[in-house]
């Protein structure tokens, strides 16, 4: 069996994160007031399709948005169509990054306790419930929805259909994003592109380093959390590896490309010569680490959702002005950044007890007053999947210089191949959804950062990602 990697972290990373973490919390106190909350108006035609639901319920679970306000408008949005309704809505929130998320839902489907609908990242998890023979049919939903609001973003034609049919309806968009400190760039006479190599971030994360001013340059983890997996497999697919083949059935993991990708990153974590430019603790960081201490105007570089940004623009933050946003780096065998986003969608569980009220409630969010309250609270994390709800309301055209890059990012053309042959994105992968779940890569950065050869790492990597493909039902 192969040998479970443990991270293990000094003292000193830890009380450093623990420091940072409190200055980032308080850094955005004051700032402009909240702006009103948006009328929520629930359309005749919803009504109209709901008539016959008065009296009804439905339960729901909501992955948790990167925004305490987001949270707070999408159950506005909810109340006022159960109001509206003569229904009941009792929507829980869910931590996408907890690791057994898709453990407990299926256990729930089994014993028939699930509630009727969630949603949740489409490329991180509806695979795998689709896998476990969880989720209901919605493709009626879909091809009613197309006719009304177009198409969705082209990342949900990959992670949302299984043998031609859809089996979750996309939601709000969320735009793959890095972000970096365009005033410490300019200061150092760094040019503003719209993409780097990730060698090229590397150093000028270093260049613009300075620890007597508390500015250090990277700001990126590899400690457990959603941000560090993206990085590090963002990486491994930019030097040309890639967990599976282009079936995503079939592991691939352990090439010399996944070896240079991983002996990269060790090294920024390992060489002394890039020691100035990390923050303390961030090898312990989870995913708000980076959050705080970006906005606390710590870290002059991360990737993230565009919470972020969406933070420091409603709280008045002044890292606001001086961020770049970019849609990310390139490697040895990309030319552009593998950036396609991904859509927090709707599922509803089979054995739902009211699967058609689900339904009403899926398509009410996706538009209108009900999907520009949570917008507007989280300003270019959530944003529009379907094409015609762009340009529904002048703020998605008009409300942020980001949304148009935001809005071309929903129609990146799909799939896009490396010079070693992979492309992305790949069909869903109910095994890598796994491993990443797993949070596999990041206990592989951590035997790293405590001295197992890139290689070797590497290779038990590989065999553990073996192990939760086969348990999926992939045979190696």
């Amino acid at each position: 069996m192969a040998q479970r990697i443990q991270p293990v972290w000094s003292r000193r990373k830890f009380l450093g994160m623990s420091a940072m973490g409190a200055v980032g919390l308080t850094a955005c106190g004051g700032g402009p007031p909240a702006p009103p909350p948006v009328d929520v108006q629930v359309p005749q035609e919803i009504l109209d399709a709901a008539a016959s639901y008065r009296g009804g319920s439905v339960g729901m679970l909501s992955q948790k948005l990167y925004s305490d306000a987001a949270n707070a408008a999408l159950d506005r949005s909810l109340q006022a169509f159960a109001q509206a309704t003569g229904t009941t809505v009792q929507n829980d929130l869910v931590s996408g990054d907890a690791g057994d998320m898709v453990a407990k839902m299926d256990a729930e489907v089994k014993a028939g306790t699930a509630r009727d609908l969630a949603f949740m990242n489409d490329e991180r998890f509806v695979g795998q419930l689709q896998n476990l023979g969880d989720l209901t049919d919605l493709t009626d939903v879909v091809e009613e929805m197309k006719a009304l609001y177009g198409e969705p973003a082209t990342e949900a034609s990959n992670f949302c259909v299984f043998d031609g049919r859809w089996y979750a309806i996309p939601y709000h968009f969320i735009a793959a994003g890095m972000f970096l400190r365009k005033d410490w760039y300019t200061e150092k006479g760094i040019p503003l592109k719209p993409t780097y190599t990730w060698e090229e971030l590397r150093d000028n994360a270093l260049a613009v380093s300075d620890a007597a001013q508390r500015r250090f340059g990277w700001g990126i983890t590899i400690n457990r959390s959603g941000d560090a997996n993206g990085f590090i497999e963002s990486v491994i697919n930019a030097y040309g590896g890639a967990i599976a083949d282009n079936t995503g059935q079939k592991v691939v993991f352990n090439s010399p490309e996944t070896v240079e990708a991983v002996s990269f990153i060790g090294d920024i974590y390992t060489n002394p010569k890039y020691e100035p430019m990390l923050p303390p603790g961030i090898e312990a960081w989870t995913d708000t680490g980076n959050n705080e201490n970006y906005l606390a105007g710590i870290i002059g570089l991360t990737n993230n959702q565009y919470s972020i940004y969406a933070d420091s623009k409603t709280k008045g933050n002044p890292v606001y002005e001086n961020t770049h946003p970019f849609n990310g780096a390139i490697g040895p065998a990309t030319d552009i950044p593998i950036a396609f986003g991904s859509s927090n969608s709707f599922v509803v569980f089979k054995g739902a007890k009211n699967p058609d009220l689900a339904k009403q409630v899926a398509k009410f969010m996706v538009s209108g007053s009900a999907l520009l309250g949570v917008a507007k609270e989280a300003p270019c994390l959530v944003n529009p999947s379907w094409d015609k709800v762009w340009d529904s309301d002048p703020y998605y055209t008009s409300g942020d210089p980001a949304y148009a890059a935001i809005r071309e990012q929903t129609r990146t053309p799909i799939p896009l191949t490396t010079k070693t042959g992979y492309s992305f994105p790949q069909p869903p992968s109910p095994g890598e959804q796994a491993a990443v779940a797993a949070y596999l890569l990041t206990d592989m950065m951590q035997a790293v950062i405590q001295g197992t050869p890139a290689a070797q790492a590497v290779a038990t990597t590989h065999d553990r990602i073996v192990q939760i493909f086969e348990q999926q039902g992939y045979r190696q």
